[in-house]
């Protein structure tokens, strides 16, 4: 570190030169990645709220453009139902249900997909506008084109899921919606990171000790990914509608037939107990490592604003680990659900920000 040089001195090192439209552009096209990382947080939940109401499959055809336009008649809602029909949802789960009925399904899948195409919108067009009226920076544009990808693969992949369902399946596959899940998290994370790096090396919090701090808090927002993901297994098999009770599982804090099928791995993607105890043990880890990152940021008299963010992370984790015991005993009742799975997604955009801050001081510093 070289000590002589001024704050400022090492803000220009660290950020490009941009002209004067760029810079002025600068917090505009912040607070859009905010936004549209806003929209994606909203989506999420949507989308948790479309499971956990086995909406998902009430829709049975893609349609991008077209399907944008919702029955508006009694003759098109019959021939929406009559589709519904031939799946083995309705014909093994749902037979009997009346149009009533179907039309509350439908309107939480529609709404899921209507605000992806929103979001692809709220994306794409300002980001053509940004980009001709040149008020993007050359570093941001290939980000920028990532992230269109990244959406793009977002909505295949959303098809990809609910296709499972629609044969020999009463349900999608667990493994399409937890990759539908985490990906989605992945998008969001990516959208923060952006938004948070495009801004002057002066306007950041300070850390001077960010190198000592940057891997350890990279490793807290994998564990958060991979809680996503496990979580998507939940969900996609319903394994949080079994085994109720907390802290003992199946009478026991170490249920004795976890594990049980062959091969012995497949438990953690298809058995419901392995599912939910491995969901469990993560969410104890990631409290523990929590507790640990607090200590040593908190213990580091050159940490600055660090302690202050990583006590919010604390206190975000403790509020998820309760609400996660609360939702598990009462059997998920939806708004706790919702709640629960809002949780994780807050916790993971604290934790892209603190890892962001710290590796932007880190580059600035050096």
């Amino acid at each position: 570190m070289d000590s002589h040089i001024s704050p400022a001195e090492r803000a220009s090192r660290y950020v490009e030169t941009d002209t004067d439209h760029v810079s002025r552009a600068r917090p505009m096209v912040r607070s859009w990645l905010y936004f549209v990382a806003f929209l994606v947080f909203v989506m999420v939940i949507v989308g948790g709220a479309t499971r956990l109401t086995d909406s998902g499959l009430s829709i049975t055809e893609w349609k991008p453009i077209h399907g944008a336009i919702p029955p508006l008649n009694v003759t098109e809602w019959t021939e929406e139902f009559e589709k519904y029909k031939q799946i083995p949802e309705y014909t093994q789960v749902n037979k009997g249900m009346s149009l009533d009925e179907f039309k509350m399904i439908f309107w939480w899948e529609w709404g899921h997909r209507q605000l992806g195409r929103v979001i692809g919108l709220v994306f794409f067009l300002p980001m053509i506008a940004f980009w001709l009226m040149g008020r993007l920076s050359d570093s941001i544009k290939p980000k920028l084109l990532l992230l269109l990808v990244l959406g793009g693969a977002q909505g295949a992949i959303g098809w990809w899921m609910v296709a499972s369902g629609l044969v020999n399946r009463v349900d999608v596959s667990q493994y399409r919606l937890a990759t539908h899940l985490t990906l989605a998290s992945i998008i969001l994370v990516a959208l923060v990171w952006v938004a948070r790096g495009y801004r002057r090396g002066d306007k950041m919090p300070e850390c001077v000790s960010a190198d000592r701090h940057v891997w350890p808090v990279a490793f807290m927002l994998l564990l958060v990914l991979m809680q996503v993901f496990l979580g998507g297994l939940v969900a996609g098999t319903d394994a949080g509608m079994t085994y109720n009770t907390w802290p003992l599982m199946d009478g026991s804090l170490l249920p004795s037939r976890l594990y049980e099928m062959d091969p012995f791995w497949l438990a953690a993607f298809e058995d419901l107990m392995t599912i939910q105890f491995n969901h469990r043990i993560m969410a104890y880890l990631i409290a523990l490592y929590t507790l640990f990152l607090w200590m040593r940021i908190w213990r580091d008299p050159y940490a600055a604003k660090m302690t202050i963010a990583t006590t919010i992370l604390g206190v975000l984790v403790l509020l998820q680990v309760i609400l996660g015991i609360v939702t598990l005993v009462l059997v998920m009742p939806l708004t706790l659900a919702l709640m629960h799975q809002a949780g994780a997604i807050l916790i993971l955009i604290t934790t892209t920000i603190m890892v962001r801050d710290l590796k932007d001081n880190a580059a600035r510093l050096r």
